[in-house]
């Protein structure tokens, strides 16, 4: 049975609310005094009553120096995203397993590897904090994987993209794909673009992509001119593609948005629609998601012949090798350009021409 204490006071520090005990009120004092002094020279006792937050800054300096720093870095961007955000305040000894699931549950729909990734951290986070005798059982232990998407991302066909283009004709709302073929923005990256983020750098139309990824995520890319009309009339504060209320795209509107622009698409590639629900066979492709925009960004700016390392700077890649992997995803249609540019005696015909950039990326001021 814990032991009753005759004085107890709550004290405010940094945002974090702490509960001190004593005999009496000399002693009280003198706790206060002690908890301030080890708060201010950064011993923060290591108890179970200590927030999440506090054990995720402990726990990762411990157990993870044998780690690269951007390995790390990303990592822990994850885990603030994710993790801390949501249950960073609570105490490490309340939290409970239904807490952690509602966590890995948010991430439906996104890769299997991202899901993979932060269910093995949250587990490791708690596996340590009970090897130090902090919490009895590990909460995140018995996690069930909600559903996502698994294998390799892929560029969109010409199909998909002549259709996708058709329907963000007829809806802004889809600027915010668009914001994704165009500038190679990851969706959380599209969500946050806001109008003072457009800048004129060298006489070119420049986004500024606030990434949170890594600090390689953020990074200044070409405006093409086409996705600058679409989004030209932002205020300086305002989201470049809003949600329905104006305003920026929440986890909820912007899932709703996804199933809708599959929705318009398949009605577009010629879906039969019967009292407004579609009807098999779907055209536009099961694997088809957002997140294969940026594939297809990227596989752009190898069509168009822009060197790997510039690729690496405009895709925010941390590791070049994840831009060598979409860069070697090479598809029958280009070795059939291959050869076409190395029959051709005229090299203005080639690779940028065939690929469409040779007009969709003048992006100087007009």
């Amino acid at each position: 049975m814990p032991k009753k204490y005759a004085f107890e006071k709550k004290i405010t520090i940094d945002d974090h609310r702490y509960t001190i005990r004593a005999d009496s009120t000399e002693e009280l004092a003198v706790k206060i005094a002690m908890k301030k002094r080890d708060i201010e020279e950064n011993k923060v006792r290591i108890t179970g009553s200590m927030t999440v937050k506090e054990w995720v800054k402990i726990c990762l300096g411990t157990y993870k120096v044998n780690v690269s720093p951007d390995v790390l870095e990303t990592m822990t961007l994850r885990i603030n995203r994710h993790i801390v955000s949501q249950i960073g305040s609570y105490k490490l000894r309340n939290i409970k397993p239904i807490q952690c699931q509602a966590i890995i549950n948010a991430q439906a729909g996104m890769s299997y590897s991202h899901v993979t990734k932060l269910m093995q951290e949250m587990k490791f986070i708690f596996a340590r904090a009970v090897d130090n005798h902090l919490i009895a059982e590990n909460p995140s232990a018995n996690l069930v994987r909600p559903v996502c998407v698994k294998g390799e991302r892929r560029a969109i066909t010409d199909h998909e993209r002549k259709h996708l283009l058709a329907v963000a004709d007829a809806d802004p709302a889809y600027n915010l794909f668009l914001l994704m073929l165009y500038c190679g923005c990851r969706p959380g990256e599209a969500v946050g673009c806001i109008g003072k983020d457009i800048q004129m750098i060298g006489g070119y139309r420049m986004l500024h992509i606030r990434g949170t990824k890594t600090k390689n995520s953020d990074r200044i890319v070409p405006l093409p001119n086409d996705m600058y009309e679409r989004v030209k009339n932002a205020g300086p504060f305002e989201p470049l593609a809003s949600n329905a209320a104006g305003r920026m795209h929440t986890e909820s509107s912007y899932n709703r948005l996804v199933s809708r622009l599959r929705r318009d698409m398949n009605i577009s590639m010629g879906c039969r629609v019967y009292r407004n629900k579609l009807l098999p066979p779907f055209p536009l492709a099961d694997d088809f998601v957002p997140y294969d925009l940026r594939h297809t960004y990227c596989t752009d700016l190898q069509k168009a012949g822009i060197d790997i390392r510039t690729a690496q700077k405009l895709m925010g890649h941390a590791d070049i090798r994840i831009t060598a992997n979409i860069y070697t995803h090479v598809g029958t249609d280009r070795i059939v350009e291959a050869a076409a540019i190395l029959n051709n005696p005229q090299p203005e015909n080639g690779v940028k021409k065939a690929a469409g950039w040779d007009t969709g990326w003048d992006t100087k001021k007009p």
